[in-house]
């Protein structure tokens, strides 16, 4: 891994950079960052999808590699779901396990060619430092069905800094979204402090709400 892409990771400014990064770490990120980091979160955020009585299909935001959507499977989720990602080659990588039924190469900061169809949308990891703020909110919302339940990471470090808390306050408050709830989990497991003890307890916010 290790570290050093995670603290890279991170530190991301700007789109190119983003895709430059991610197109190298590509190949390595399943069995190099998510095993060696024991990253728990894309399973948190599966539990409380699943939990929430989350349907299909559902839209994976920075799908990445398909973390969340074969933790999905693995908890009994059989109904579709899409896959949107910045990056076509861990775009690439998550196709090859068969999970989605399309794949779309996309910036979710802008406006996606999607009809609002989905029942749910689910995304772990993408809104973190480095990546997305939480302008794109109102482009997912977007792409949902009323009704539709969303199952989003939000990592500590930007829940506040970056103004998710009070943005999402506002959608609720504005009647756009409802049942808001923020569970708080731990993004990896004990096998991180060996790897990284800077991040090693590095902590999310699993954001579940419906749109209206």
């Amino acid at each position: 891994m290790s570290s050093r892409d995670l603290e890279g990771a991170l530190a991301l400014t700007g789109a190119e950079a983003c895709r430059a990064y991610y197109r190298d770490w590509a190949e390595r990120y399943d069995a190099g960052f998510a095993a060696e980091m024991d990253y728990l979160l894309p399973a948190h955020v599966a539990a409380a999808f699943q939990a929430a009585g989350g349907q299909g299909p559902v839209l994976d935001i920075g799908a990445g590699t398909g973390l969340l959507a074969e933790r999905l499977r693995e908890m009994g989720f059989a109904g579709e779901i899409d896959a949107v990602d910045f990056s076509p080659e861990m775009l690439r990588q998550a196709g090859q396990k068969g999970i989605y039924r399309l794949l779309m190469q996309a910036d979710i900061t802008k406006p996606l060619p999607l009809a609002p169809q989905y029942r749910g949308v689910v995304s772990s990891g993408t809104f973190t430092a480095g990546h997305v703020g939480p302008e794109a909110l109102s482009v997912l919302l977007a792409v949902a069905r009323p009704g539709a339940q969303f199952a989003l990471s939000v990592n500590h470090r930007v829940w506040r800094a970056a103004g998710f808390d009070t943005a999402l306050a506002a959608l609720e408050a504005a009647g756009r979204v409802a049942a808001l709830q923020v569970i708080e989990v731990q993004v990896y497991g004990a096998a991180a402090l060996a790897q990284d003890a800077r991040h090693a307890e590095d902590r999310a916010q699993v954001v579940l709400f419906q749109t209206t």
